[in-house]
């Protein structure tokens, strides 16, 4: 079963252009580098400028593991803090994937 990483980030404000460059970095070289993680996406607010969605998906939980310890991840964490207001995590098991394949 997959685990998927769902993350909620309030940027304050005039700090989105520098949020969206460490966080879009952060999803190719994931995505590209690691395999145990098969989707990152970067979703923006169509009615609230300042928030940013992650979704992730894992193979499983110790690939979301190994992912918390990549040198990307970490440059990410520690350049983003000072720009996020506030941040929600959730973490869930995928149980339908609703491809159209």
């Amino acid at each position: 079963m997959s685990f998927v990483i769902v993350v909620d980030f309030k940027v304050k404000p005039g700090q989105m252009a520098a949020f969206r460059k460490l966080i879009d970095d952060n999803a190719r070289a994931s995505v590209k580098d690691e395999p145990g993680c098969s989707r990152f996406d970067v979703c923006a607010n169509r009615k609230d400028a300042e928030r940013i969605l992650l979704y992730e998906i894992y193979d499983d939980r110790a690939a979301f593991d190994a992912h918390l310890k990549t040198l990307h991840f970490a440059v990410f964490n520690e350049a983003s803090a000072p720009l996020v207001a506030d941040k929600t995590v959730a973490e869930y098991d995928l149980v339908c994937e609703g491809s159209a394949a």
